[in-house]
């Protein structure tokens, strides 16, 4: 399998992400919305980039059951609950400097919406794989 990640000519450079990923996979791995909750179902406690990195450490479990890893995936969507653009930078930052950094150099959009499913949440991670 490979996976091909470009910026088409005539496009923007995009900061560590690129704007096309095509790959030849037998297999697409697509996981649920990784929200910032811990093992026992609790919202993790603190701050945007805490409950960033509880979505980090939920996600690299998940690509690991699943039998992938960061390298593997090929799309990424971050919803935070912001206007505020210096926060999206901010999670910006955490994410591509976290164990699971890789994973965002592929297709990755980043989203300031006005709320998430659970009560206080404030980031979440859509991800999608692709494996031989």
């Amino acid at each position: 399998m490979t996976i091909e990640r470009q910026n088409p000519p005539g496009l923007h450079t995009p900061p560590g992400y690129h704007h096309v990923t095509v790959t030849s996979a037998s297999r697409t791995v697509y996981l649920a919305g990784q929200c910032p909750l811990t093992p026992d179902g609790a919202l993790a406690e603190g701050d945007v980039l805490a409950q960033t990195d509880q979505v980090v450490a939920n996600t690299a479990t998940a690509l690991e059951f699943a039998g992938a890893s960061p390298a593997d995936v090929v799309r990424t969507v971050i919803y935070v609950v912001t206007e505020d653009r210096s926060v999206l930078s901010s999670v910006w930052t955490r994410l591509t400097e976290s164990p699971i950094a890789e994973a965002f150099s592929s297709a990755s959009t980043l989203l300031g919406v006005a709320q998430l499913g659970f009560p206080g949440q404030l980031v979440e991670l859509d991800v999608t794989a692709a494996l031989t």
